[in-house]
């Protein structure tokens, strides 16, 4: 039965109340966190967790359910708190806050069943929010997504990237609520009370906007009653708090952020404040956890249908970025969970491929690589199945997305295009010469690298229903098809091109490195010397095996080629494959910044073509066969 709002304002001043006391309490037993960052927003979560959204505490992956997203993750006691309250799990729970064996970590993550994506590196969560609410357009759905931000959280440049695409994409299904409390770690931030100054960017990024005293509960019902009602346009809701509420001697003050009340006297005192704001009038104790409303049940999803194979002839040529938009093209008709998403570059990666065929799933976030891994984490986060891609170099500015994508462990399916100094003419600035690197020092990411047509559908395939995020790095040229349509291409495995009884040496390359390889393997074979060669399409993880028994076969002469800087990539990846097992490798990589040339000039110039190939296998030859000294 409804609570009369006579009674459910008092009921949820407790639960706010409630709420501040656990995060104080959770926070001490720490010796760490932020409690007065909690006590700011309160009585906002008091209010969308135990008034305004629709969620099943007991079964929080329901895809029907409101979600919330806290983006100030520094914030998480409260978080947890609003759980245990709702009934999620057990209050004792709390008190193990920060603990190695608990769950409840500094900062949310995934591990909880209630948490989406990983927060706490700020300008996140309103990012993956826009995802999560773009999700509930895909599937059809009426849930609603909530997140809230910190009021310094709004210096991030990837607030207002999201800010952007809610806005371009009218999710009047989002609804943002800014945590104004004026203070931020060091100091006050940066407009700190000066709600005109908020009200004027959320406005003019295209945002229903409603400013409101967030400490006021009616004020706050209100406010979420219109972002209900308003269609066509996100909501922000901007409410003027005070940091450390509730707390007399640490209320507006500077100097207490991510500071626990010690044990003790300082805790007993906070904590005697707070027991006197209880509500004790009529109705005030009604238990609003028992009367959260439910969501409906999951609509079915259709089980995916078989994807086309590949059709190419053997020894044609093709771009594997080309490849890569014809398969995710595939994949999208074969799956309604596949989705796409594009930094304006659409056209060079192939992606528009995908958007010709699915409009309705192709999401668009223009130069806004940022929000485009963002909103691809809370896709992947409820259901479904993301390929975000774009220029492999501009990943490097969603590198803290990609950290906090491996660290949520979500299905985001990247790829990166125009890759290494194989691109030609346009120059440094445009070639990805340590996404390798930035990658594969993530250890929940796989690391996928085709060489043809053939190899990058299949992957593409592979990576879709792979668990957890993977980056696939495809290249501008045209290379020839090398792989029949019906080869198959397993993660962590490798493909033996050419090999004998009699090879000298084993040379491993990717990607376009692959066909130096190859051309070098022609050259040696003229001169009277076979080589073993590799094309290591999965480059996290290897296989292992496979490379320790090439190396013993070819007298432990293994050599890397790689279009990417020396650190981090293909060589590092075979090295720490094979070094317990006694091995060294020696690796031909980029190893300077470089320039603007054809394709073959430069990797001719920057020491990774056939020819330095040729050169590294005979050096080494030559360096075994030289008599050794006498000591």
């Amino acid at each position: 039965m409804p609570v009369d709002r006579a009674s459910l304002i008092p009921a949820l001043t407790n639960i706010a109340t409630r709420l501040r006391i656990d995060s104080a309490k959770s926070t001490s037993e720490a010796g760490s966190g932020h409690p007065t960052s909690c006590f700011s927003m309160a009585d906002l979560m008091a209010a969308l967790f135990f008034a305004e959204m629709r969620f099943d505490p007991k079964d929080p992956h329901n895809p029907e359910s409101d979600r919330f997203v806290l983006s100030k993750g520094h914030a998480a006691p409260i978080l947890y708190a609003a759980w245990a309250e709702a009934g999620a799990f057990d209050r004792s729970e709390l008190l193990t806050l920060r603990q190695i064996g608990s769950d409840l970590e500094g900062h949310p993550t995934p591990r909880l069943p209630f948490v989406d994506v990983a927060t706490g590196s700020l300008g996140q969560g309103i990012c993956a929010a826009v995802g999560i609410a773009l999700n509930a357009r895909r599937i059809g759905s009426d849930y609603r997504t909530y997140v809230l931000l910190g009021d310094g959280e709004s210096a991030e440049g990837s607030v207002w990237e999201a800010a952007d695409m809610a806005s371009m994409d009218s999710l009047d299904n989002l609804c943002g609520i800014t945590d104004v409390n004026a203070l931020g770690q060091s100091g006050p931030t940066m407009w700190q009370h000066d709600m005109d100054q908020f009200e004027r960017r959320w406005s003019a990024f295209g945002w229903h906007t409603i400013v409101i005293d967030g400490h006021n509960m009616a004020a706050i019902l209100d406010a979420f009653a219109e972002a209900r009602r308003t269609r066509g346009q996100p909501t922000m809701v901007l409410a003027r708090t005070i940091k450390g509420k509730g707390v007399s001697f640490v209320e507006g003050k500077d100097g207490w952020h991510g500071k626990a009340f010690k044990k003790g006297e300082e805790l007993d005192r906070a904590l005697a404040e707070l027991e006197k704001q209880f509500v004790h009038t009529p109705g005030a104790d009604v238990d609003l956890a028992r009367q959260i409303p439910k969501p409906g049940p999951p609509r079915p999803v259709p089980a995916p249908k078989p994807v086309e194979p590949p059709a190419y002839t053997l020894g044609a040529e093709v771009a594997t970025r080309e490849a890569y938009g014809t398969a995710i093209a595939k994949l999208g008709e074969a799956d309604v969970r596949v989705v796409a998403l594009d930094a304006d570059v659409k056209n060079s990666t192939f992606s528009e491929k995908f958007k010709k065929e699915l409009p309705d799933r192709f999401y668009e976030s223009f130069i806004a690589e940022q929000v485009m891994v963002g909103a691809a984490m809370g896709l992947a986060a409820r259901g479904a199945i993301p390929f975000p891609s774009t220029f492999a170099c501009f990943l490097t500015r969603a590198a803290d997305f990609i950290r906090m994508t491996a660290i949520s462990n979500v299905g985001v399916k990247l790829a990166g295009s125009h890759a290494g100094i194989s691109i030609g003419e346009d120059g440094p600035s445009q070639m990805a010469l340590e996404d390798l690197a930035m990658f594969r020092a993530e250890p929940t990411f796989t690391v996928l690298y085709p060489c043809d047509g053939v190899s990058a559908e299949r992957l593409v395939v592979a990576a879709a229903y792979h668990a957890g995020p993977v980056y696939i790095r495809t290249s501008r040229p045209k290379t020839a098809i090398i792989y029949s349509n019906d080869e198959t291409f397993p993660i962590g495995g490798l493909k033996v091109l050419r090999s004998s009884g009699r090879d000298v040496a084993t040379v491993i390359g990717a990607g376009v490195t692959v066909f130096e390889a190859l051309k070098a393997y022609e050259q040696l074979k003229a001169s009277g010397s076979s080589v073993r060669v590799i094309d290591l399409y999965s480059v996290a993880p290897v296989d292992r095996n496979a490379l320790v028994d090439a190396a013993r076969a070819t007298s432990g002469r293994l050599i890397t080629v790689e279009d990417h800087y020396a650190a981090g990539g293909i060589g590092d990846a075979v090295a720490e494959a094979v070094a317990d097992a006694g091995f060294t490798v020696h690796r031909l990589a980029v190893r300077e910044i470089p320039r603007s040339g054809k394709p073959d000039e430069l990797l001719e110039r920057f020491g990774i073509s056939a020819a330095h190939i040729v050169k590294t296998v005979q050096s080494l030859m030559k360096l075994e066969l030289q008599p050794q000294k006498s000591t």
